[in-house]
């Protein structure tokens, strides 16, 4: 079991990959240090993986992560979009979900844009 560590700011919580090869490509690019943006109740940020969709999903669950495969972006998914219908969970596009958060994701809305964000793998 994969478990990687999330640090926005004050915000740190820990996530379970999945075993996708998303995943795996993740997993092998870390630690990794970007600055978050915010779009509704998801924070995302580019990473230096580079990958395609895979098993794409247009609605996600409270607390995945994504990989947004046009950006090239690490998401995590806390809330309604500017997109969602109803209080669905919709990305901007298909996302290849890679991962989820543990506990309330709910954390994220203290983190504003520009916030710092590491993710690093969690000690076992």
């Amino acid at each position: 079991m994969r478990k990687i560590k999330i640090t926005a700011g004050a915000v740190t919580a820990t996530a379970t990959l999945n075993n996708s090869k998303t995943a795996d490509a993740i997993w092998n690019a870390l630690p990794i240090q970007a600055n978050a943006n915010t779009w509704g109740d998801e924070i995302y940020f580019g990473i230096p993986v580079h990958l395609g969709e895979e098993n794409g999903q247009e609605v996600v669950e409270l607390g995945d992560l994504g990989y947004w495969p046009p950006g090239h972006a690490f998401c995590i998914f806390f809330g309604r979009t500017p997109v969602s219908r109803g209080n669905e969970i919709r990305p901007a596009s298909a996302v290849n979900v890679f991962g989820k958060i543990e506990g309330d994701p709910r954390v994220f809305t203290k983190v504003s844009g520009g916030t710092k964000v590491v993710i690093e793998r969690a000690e076992e």
